[in-house]
């Protein structure tokens, strides 16, 4: 009895000492609907992500209420919370006349000819046919009962000014705004601004000196947000959303976002930092930032860009094939813990290599209650 107790006692220390550490990181991910997709894929890739560590999904099933249902579904069955992410502003399928997107300093409607790439074709948020048109969207995904929240995208203007890593990309230097991409001027903004300033924006030589019209325009956005939040919370309802980082460093500036001061229940910005032409240190800096821009009382998931060929890395040309490579994972992870982040989101779980979830699955397991030096 004795030798029996002690081998007992001799296979308990073995496994605590050799058991793993439990997750102490919060994870989400972004994915999209694919050609293919099938409730069978869908069940075979969400068991995926549960197992390695999410807790929850930001799936991206565009304006299709039956294919959110089917994931939602799927999602539930997992045990991941649903988040439906919908673009917002971006909208060229909407079927809303061409009066209700934005138009550029030059006159040019997006709609018609869009910045950058074709489908930048937004919506103006001072229409309400527009605030309409994406409360019926969203209010309908919000009634599907497996829906934990809605996560807004593209809840913005186009960039006025690109992320710096993108300039060459598209064969631009954006050193100041210039007016191919400086939205809005359609009638009602120009007609709204002068009813609340007295100034015609048109008859402004530099309009992006004029601060008014900067927060006018910022404004247009926080007030979209704000109705909208209202209404999904008085459905029974979370909504969060994908930013900007910042705000005021990049989202701002880029694109309108004064995120800090909408009332949504988390953030996600996407510190991206390839994309700024920023290591994986940068991650922890930017994170700070957002932490503070809430004073602490909003979640912020810091967004993490993941580079799907790490091999392959300093060979694509395209920035937007960039992102975090196994190596850097742990110290971008780190930096945005360290700094106050409630958690990650990847983008995208499915660029995970073998190598990344390794690096990945041990950072998670680390507690960042304190700082800490790689070497831990």
């Amino acid at each position: 009895m004795k030798n029996l107790i002690l081998f007992a006692l001799f296979v308990w220390g073995v496994t605590a000492c050799t058991s793993v550490p439990e997750q102490k990181v919060k994870v989400y991910g972004w994915e999209g609907e694919g050609a293919n997709t099938t409730e069978q894929t869908l069940h075979d890739m969400f068991a995926k992500l549960k197992e390695k560590g999410l807790s929850g999904i930001m799936y991206n099933a565009g304006n299709d209420i039956e294919k959110h249902r089917r994931a939602a579904k799927a999602a539930k069955e997992a045990g991941l919370e649903y988040h439906a992410w919908i673009p917002t502003m971006a909208q060229g399928g909407s079927g809303l006349d061409s009066s209700f997107y934005v138009v550029n300093r030059n006159g040019e409607s997006a709609f018609n000819k869009p910045a950058y790439v074709a489908h930048y074709k937004f919506l103006c948020p001072n229409h309400e046919e527009t605030y309409t048109f994406l409360h019926g969207i969203y209010s309908q995904v919000a009634a599907i009962p497996e829906v934990d929240a809605v996560h807004l995208d593209y809840v913005r203007f186009p960039d006025v000014i690109l992320a710096r890593g993108l300039w060459d990309k598209y064969g631009l230097v954006m050193d100041e705004e210039y007016a191919p991409a400086d939205y809005c001027y359609c009638d009602k903004c120009v007609a709204d601004f002068k009813a609340k300033t007295g100034i015609d924006i048109k008859s402004v030589d530099d309009p992006s000196k004029c601060p008014e019209w900067v927060q006018f325009r910022c404004d247009l956005i926080t007030n979209f947000v704000n109705r909208l939040a209202a209404d999904i919370h008085a459905q029974g309802k979370k909504i969060d959303a994908a930013v900007f980082p910042g705000p005021n460093s990049q989202a701002r500036k880029l694109v309108r976002q004064e995120w800090n001061k909408w009332d949504l229940d988390a953030f996600y910005p996407m510190n991206y930092n390839d994309f700024y032409l920023k290591g994986p240190d940068w991650v922890g800096e930017v994170v700070n930032e957002e932490v503070t821009s809430v004073n602490g009382e909003k979640p912020i998931f810091s967004g993490l860009f993941i580079c799907g060929q790490p091999e392959k890395k300093a060979q694509i040309k395209d920035p937007e094939g960039h992102g975090l490579v196994p190596s850097e994972i742990e110290e971008a992870v780190r930096g945005s813990m360290e700094n106050g982040a409630a958690g990650i989101c990847l983008f995208t779980p499915s660029h995970m290599t073998d190598a990344h979830w390794e690096a990945f699955d041990k950072a998670i397991r680390r507690d960042y209650s304190k700082k800490t030096t790689v070497s831990e």
